[in-house]
Order: structure tokens, then C-alpha cells, then sequence
């Protein structure tokens, strides 16, 4: 496929191209462009005229356009889906649940996009300010967005940019992981034959370390939305300048087994949570904190739920788990999970690997300080730990860098009131893991997990600016 530039398909100036290989088999599964600096001036510069379009637009034209896009990518989500399978590794039936949400989140989108409210202000309420003055908030869009996108959910995480920016009037340039850009052409492709103005997306494909600077310090992007690494999140915020962020980073998910849980409930929401797409999500269960006094419990219902996960050629229906996004990211996962063994912990299932899959994996007595515990694993094991009480479970959960999810499982109301008030994370479910997300609500981190939200909602405010308007009158 060619990268997208100002409504036409393109290849880079350059005339590069590389290949996107499954990480499963290593098949072929498409063609792409390489960009260069040339091509990300010229999406900005496309994306300059299209801001003027999109602003000037009623949010009743932008949303009949969204609506469009959304009733294409419901038509075209069987193939998006296997677009998804084949470029991630991931199992079919996942690719069609993440596919088949494209729509619906469009349609979120352009909802929220035409909700954008004000508020009066009470300014005869100041000393000096009689009833003459007039005082009101509204909200115009940023003008360009940047948008970068990781591998890991290639479909949604694309939309939960792009759709908001465009729905509240923005123009967009978007950089796709470059493990996965199929995707992303496929879902712009829909905006597009929805009749969006030209200008207002771009999609430029190809390495970021190339186009990455570019794209996050030209003083004419006024917001950049990065989903990626801590590493990479820290690198933009010092190098963007004067702009908004929203910066949705590493995390290393804690969740809380206290005594009175359902162990059944707790066992097999974690041999979900911990393993979906590979372990390969930013709020995927990686630390099990668990009351020592059932702990043996805990571990007899969880590890023969995790053996039970089938394993193998994600085109499969049955398959549960596929392979990691390249086989570089397995070995990185298995010489964690050897790492831990080495340091004493026990490896109860798993831990093998067979190019880029690794075998689903439960590790018990993983010590809370090591790094298998407190780097971000982004694979498909979890680090059990044991606690003596909610108190210290409480702290091991908040002694971590990270700040995205959390969960806690208990029966007790006070223990659930204790973790919604003193666990550090951006998002805290109580009886379930962190592993599960609502397009609609607010998502986001603390800590080195990132900064600002995202969610339709939250991501159509800060895709905004908000200005304030007074209306001066004579004295009466």
C-alpha cells in the first residue's frame, strides 16, 4: 500500500520501501513506503490547509462525514481484522473484536465532537464588575494534531486519535508503528471515501526516528497524542516545545488478591488479563500481589487456566494466543522470565519459546524489587508476589515507576474504598483486572505512565482550545 499525503496515495520521495512480515510465519503480508523528512513536511504542510477546512465546517457536516467513515470500516471489518491478524500475530478472533469496535468508536466520536459546550461566567460576582459585562467560554479546535501510533492494537488505538481530532474540527498527521501501518491506511481509507476533505489526513509510514522529530517540533502542530514507550513519551515532552500533550506511556499493571476474594473470579480474570494479545497491552496484568494466606490458593486455580490457553497459528479460531509483534521482543521476554528464575522466583507454567511465541507463563516468589517485577514486560507472563496485609500489598502496588491500571479483588467495602483512594494509578477496577477499557471513559496515567487522558470524551477536550469571550456594555 502507499502512504496517504493530502488525499492522494503515494510512495515516499525517496522511492524506498520495506515489507511487513508476520511475526508468526514471516510471510509477506504487504509493502509500505519509507518516509523521509520531505514527506513529513509535506503531510504538515497539507495539514495547514486542511485545519482552516475543518474549522470552518459546522460539527454537522464534520459528523455526517464520521458517520460515513464509521458505516465503511463496519463494512470492511472482516478484512481490517485480518489485516490486524497477519501484520501483529494476533489471533483472529481478537483482530475481529478490535476491528469490529472501529465503527462504534467513530460514532462515539463524531457525537462528542459536535458537544462542545461552554459555560457563562459569573463575573458580577468580582468586586468592582456591576451587570454590564457579558462573560463565556468556547472551544475551537488545536489546528494540526500529530498522531503516533504503537503496534499493539493497530486499529483501535489509530482511531482513539484520529477520530476525536477530526470530529472536533482538526486536521491530522498520523505516523503508524512501523511494525503495523497496514492497518492504519486500511482505517483512513474509510475518512477518505467518506468524502473528508483531503487536506485534513495524512498518513506517512516508515521509521520514526527518521520522521519522529520532525513531526513533534514543527511550531506549526499545536497537540501531539503519543501512545509508545516512557523512554519515547520523555523524549517528546523536551523536544516539542510550546504545544499540547497527551502522552500515554510504559506501566507495569499491579493487581491486588486480598483474603476474602473469589479466587475463582480473581484466577481467571488474571489468566485473561495477563495474556490477551501476547501481553502485549499497556494495562495487561503484570504483577499479582497476593495475601500470603492464599496465595496456594490462588496459584492452584490460576496456573491450570493458563495452561489451558491455546497456543499457535493466530489464524486459527480457537487460538487464544499468537505470537509477540517480532522474534527480537520474545527472546527480550524470555531472557526476563530466565532472569527471574535465576534470581530465585519459580517458574509454575511456561516460559518456553519458539521463535516469536512464548509459551504463557506463571512466575511465583518473584521479588518485588527485581526487574522482572518492575520493568514493563509487554508479554505474556505474570510476576506472583505474596503480601502479609492490604496495607503492604497497597505499597508494593504504588512502588513502581509506573501509574496506568490497577485492580483489587475483595468482598470487603472498606478495602475497595482503601484502593480507590490510596493506589496510585489512572484507572482502578474493583473484582477485575485492569485489562478492560470503555471507549467512552477517561484513560489515562500517573507517574511515568504519561500525562493527560484519553477516551473519546477526554481526548475531543484536549484535541481543543478553550478561549474565554467578554462582552463589555455600558454602566447603568
Amino acid at each position: 500500500m502507499q502512504m496517504l499525503i493530502a488525499g492522494a496515495w503515494q510512495g515516499a520521495t525517496s522511492g524506498q520501501e520495506e515489507e511487513v512480515r508476520s511475526p508468526f510465519d514471516g510471510r509477506a503480508v504487504g509493502l509500505v513506503p519509507v518516509a523521509s523528512a520531505a514527506d513529513a513536511k509535506a503531510a504538515l504542510d497539507a495539514a495547514e490547509i486542511g485545519a482552516r477546512i475543518q474549522r470552518a465546517l459546522p460539527a454537522h457536516v464534520r459528523t455526517d462525514i464520521l458517520l460515513r467513515a464509521a458505516a465503511l470500516a463496519d463494512e470492511r471489518a472482516e478484512d481490517i481484522a485480518q489485516t490486524i491478524s497477519g501484520e501483529t500475530g494476533k489471533p483472529i478472533s481478537e483482530a475481529r473484536g478490535e476491528a469490529g469496535r472501529s465503527g462504534s468508536i467513530i460514532r462515539l466520536a463524531a457525537y462528542e465532537g459536535t458537544q462542545l459546550y461552554g459555560s457563562t461566567l459569573p463575573l458580577d460576582a468580582n468586586p468592582g464588575t456591576g451587570q454590564d459585562k457579558i462573560g463565556f467560554t468556547l472551544r475551537q479546535p488545536c489546528g494540526i494534531v500529530v498522531a503516533i501510533t504503537p503496534f499493539n492494537y493497530p486499529a483501535l488505538l489509530v482511531l482513539h486519535k484520529i477520530a476525536p481530532a477530526l470530529a472536533a474540527g482538526n486536521a491530522v498527521v498520523l505516523k503508524p508503528a512501523r511494525a503495523t501501518p497496514l492497518t492504519a491506511l486500511k482505517l483512513a481509507q474509510c475518512f477518505v471515501d467518506a468524502g473528508l476533505a483531503p487536506e485534513a489526513l495524512s498518513v506517512i509510514t516508515g521509521s520514526g526516528a527518521e520522521i519522529g522529530d520532525v513531526l513533534v517540533t514543527d511550531p506549526r502542530v499545536r497537540k501531539v497524542s503519543f501512545t509508545g514507550s516512557t523512554a519515547t513519551g520523555t523524549r517528546i515532552s523536551n523536544i516539542a516545545g510550546v504545544k499540547k500533550l497527551s502522552l500515554e506511556l510504559g506501566a507495569a499493571c499491579p493487581v491486588i488478591v486480598l483474603p476474602d476474594a473469589d479466587l475463582e473470579l480473581a484466577s481467571s480474570a488474571v489468566a485473561a488479563g495477563g495474556y490477551i494479545n501476547a501481553g502485549q497491552v499497556c494495562i495487561s496484568v503484570q504483577r499479582v500481589i497476593v495475601d500470603k494466606s492464599v496465595e496456594a490458593d490462588f496459584l492452584d486455580a490460576l496456573v491450570p487456566k493458563v495452561e489451558a490457553i491455546a497456543v499457535g497459528d493466530p489464524s486459527h479460531a480457537d487460538t487464544r494466543l499468537g505470537s509477540l509483534i517480532s522474534e527480537t521482543e520474545a527472546t527480550r521476554v524470555e531472557n526476563a522470565i530466565l532472569g527471574a528464575r535465576s534470581g530465585g522466583a519459580r517458574v509454575l507454567t511456561g516460559g518456553s519459546r519458539s521463535g516469536a511465541v512464548v509459551a504463557p507463563t506463571v512466575v511465583a516468589g518473584v521479588d518485588p524489587a527485581s526487574p522482572f517485577s518492575r520493568n514493563e514486560l509487554f508479554g505474556p507472563a505474570v510476576a506472583v508476589t505474596s503480601a502479609p496485609d492490604i496495607e503492604a500489598a497497597i505499597a508494593l502496588a504504588n512502588d513502581s515507576d509506573y501509574g496506568l491500571g490497577a485492580g483489587i479483588f475483595t468482598s470487603d467495602v472498606s478495602g475497595s474504598i482503601r484502593a480507590m483512594r490510596q493506589i496510585d494509578a489512572g484507572n482502578i477496577h474493583i473484582n477485575w483486572t485492569p485489562l478492560w477499557r470503555a471507549d467512552l471513559m477517561p484513560y489515562g496515567g500517573l507517574k511515568g505512565s504519561g500525562i493527560g487522558k484519553e477516551g473519546i470524551r477526554s481526548a475531543v477536550e484536549e484535541m481543543t482550545e478553550e478561549k474565554t469571550v467578554i462582552l463589555h456594555g455600558r454602566p447603568w
